[in-house]
């Protein structure tokens, strides 16, 4: 497993899938939408030949390479990207439709509307 840091975002990718993958498409995807900081080793994606630091500064964060792997790859990249407050606005959303549902059904929640 390979996981590093850019900014804001953190990448993973399965290297276990990557043996298998011909199209090496999340390399190509850096090189010709980023700065090109995957690059393969012994066949496999990586960024040993950056610093934490580098990655961090030379990342753009475009999203191609997870794009390309699900698309061209193995499905074997993911991308996390924390966005503040969406717990909250989720579980708002839920409750709302929770309520929405028991009020379709006649049924009293407790609160009034």
């Amino acid at each position: 497993m390979l996981e590093f840091a850019e900014r804001t975002i953190t990448v993973r990718i399965d290297t276990a899938a990557c043996g298998a993958c011909e199209a090496k498409a999340c390399v190509l995807a850096c090189e010709t939408y980023s700065r090109g900081i995957l690059r393969l080793s012994d066949g496999l994606p990586s960024v040993e030949h950056l610093t934490p630091s580098e990655v961090v500064r030379k990342g753009t964060e475009c999203l191609a390479c997870e794009y390309e792997c699900r698309v061209r790859g193995k499905g074997a990249l993911s991308i996390e990207v924390p966005v503040e407050g969406l717990d909250a606005y989720r579980a708002a959303q839920a409750a709302a439709l929770a309520h929405d549902r028991l009020a379709g059904e006649g049924v009293s929640d407790g609160h009034p509307d």
